[in-house]
């Protein structure tokens, strides 16, 4: 769930899911068609998509966690804009067709009970959501995000880290409610600007950064494990995970 993804990437296209009855790579909540393109000039759905499952062992970019994947791309976002309304179609999208994770990048201060009632929608459909912790230095257990702090089972929050395995100076943390860090700092992705594009521009300059980006390493263990365990039920993989973690002193208060 995010701005889209440029499909055509070089990194990205044959990891990008396939829609058999339109041939679309998902769903675009504004347009209400199957053309999820992102294009709305931040290129984050592009950047998520690439630490999730950009191409392995193909010599070009970047790889993402899990290297042969299927992402949906369901557009909810654009120039920095996204409602409940877009956010909810891009998930009944995403249930009816056969979703198993979501990726859910944002997060807000205020609590939406159609939100919450469609996550828990997608929990008894068996999907996992996974949610980024967010960017405002907060502890959400004093001062709740959300969807972060739903309380629904399917939900695995995620905090961000330094290549250090510190926190992240802007990651919000939370000692219930947010499950575990994953790295989120220094990172080189894939971009929308064009099919061979990627940020920084030759692996330097303006950092990219942010609990975002730590959500997407996270579902692409969480599709790694599914992969691994397909007749697994979302709780035992959540478990699965949570165990394989490696505890940091650091993060001792901040996360499960």
């Amino acid at each position: 769930l995010d701005t889209g993804i440029r499909a055509t990437h070089e990194d990205l296209a044959s990891n990008m899911w396939v829609n058999p009855f339109d041939g679309g790579h998902g769903f675009n909540a504004f347009t209400g068609t199957n053309d999820p393109d992102d294009n709305d000039g931040t290129s984050h759905g592009t950047m998520v998509a690439g630490v999730l499952g950009a191409v392995g062992n193909n010599g070009k970019g970047v790889c993402g966690v899990a290297w042969r994947v299927q992402m949906m791309a369901c557009k909810c976002f654009n120039n920095g804009t996204g409602s409940d309304s877009t956010i909810i179609a891009c998930i009944e999208y995403a249930r009816t067709h056969g979703a198993k994770i979501i990726n859910a990048s944002f997060d807000s201060p205020s609590s939406s009970l159609t939100l919450s009632n469609a996550i828990v929608a997608v929990r008894d459909a068996g999907i996992i959501w996974v949610a980024s912790a967010g960017n405002n230095s907060l502890n959400v257990e004093v001062t709740p995000s959300y969807p972060t702090c739903y309380g629904i089972d399917n939900i695995v929050a995620v905090t961000a880290t330094t290549r250090n395995d510190v926190l992240w100076s802007l990651s919000n943390y939370g000692a219930t409610h947010v499950a575990l860090a994953a790295p989120g700092d220094q990172l080189f992705t894939t971009f929308a600007a064009s099919d061979s594009y990627y940020w920084p521009p030759n692996g330097l300059g303006i950092n990219i950064a942010g609990t975002s980006f730590s959500a997407p390493y996270v579902s692409g263990a969480l599709a790694l494990l599914l992969a691994k365990y397909p007749t697994e039920n979302y709780h035992q993989i959540i478990q699965r995970l949570l165990k394989a973690t490696d505890p940091l002193h650091s993060l001792a208060g901040k996360c499960v």
